[in-house]
């Protein structure tokens, strides 16, 4: 049993499943009778922050949603070090890699909270025979999977070629545009410390503290308990614009 069957025990939450899906990017366009027949199988989770939902070595068995909450997605090398790939937030979708697989899978990656929230829960026989009975859902699920993969190679890079003090601007740039939901100027909200953003940009927790102090000179950031505070996006656009 994975770590994730044995954390908490499935309960179904009385909110409104339907509209919750008609946001999901590839399951809007279902059908009424399908969305119905997808809330029947749907499982929905609690999670607390800080708590593992699935790790690399349990065997794939389906998708998760992000209800509610914020997920942070990693890999580690053979030394225990720890690197963010990605993070997940209400709305988005995580270990769809599992899906149409020729052999046993495990999951691409680990998964732990970052913030307490809820997760749906779709085994990957469901999702699959829904992909497989409709062309449209399957064609949004390609073209949801293409922009996951291109926002990931586009990190790598950053993290490969630039500079500490690029990349660092760089990764506050795109994660303020990704927690930036009310489209604010001011106190936008990472919900990251130092050391778990160094990890985002594949640097020393001392370098990213370098960048920082000097980002908050300029009053650009915030440095907060657990969280960083974009408390200028247009200052940090000047930067990105003055790097390129």
């Amino acid at each position: 049993m994975s770590q994730f069957e044995q954390a908490v025990e499935p309960r179904q939450k009385k909110f409104q499943m339907e509209d919750f899906l008609q946001k999901m990017i590839f399951l809007g366009e279902l059908t009424t009778r399908s969305k119905q027949e997808l809330e029947s199988k749907i499982q929905t989770f609690p999670f607390k922050k800080g708590q593992r939902v699935i790790s690399e070595e349990d065997e794939a068995r389906g998708v998760f949603f992000v209800q509610s909450g914020v997920v942070k997605l990693t890999k580690q090398d053979v030394d225990g070090n720890e690197i963010i790939v990605c993070i997940k937030q209400a709305g988005d979708a995580f270990a769809e890699a599992c899906l149409f697989t020729s052999t046993k899978p495990f999951y691409p990656a680990t998964a732990t909270m970052l913030q307490d929230g809820m997760l749906l829960f779709l085994s990957k026989v469901e999702l699959e025979r829904e992909l497989a009975r409709s062309p449209e859902l399957a064609l949004q699920m390609i073209s949801y999977m293409s922009d996951q993969l291109r926002e990931v190679t586009t990190t790598l890079r950053d993290v490969a070629l630039l500079d500490v003090y690029s990349k660092t601007v760089k990764a506050l740039e795109r994660l303020g545009k990704k927690f930036n939901s009310e489209q604010k100027r001011w106190e936008i909200e990472i919900p990251l410390t130092t050391q778990e953003f160094a990890t985002v940009v594949g640097a020393t927790r001392e370098s990213v503290s370098r960048v920082f102090s000097k980002l908050k000179k300029q009053g650009v950031i915030e440095i907060k308990p657990r969280k960083i505070m974009i408390i200028d996006s247009c200052k940090l656009c000047a930067l990105l614009q003055e790097e390129y």
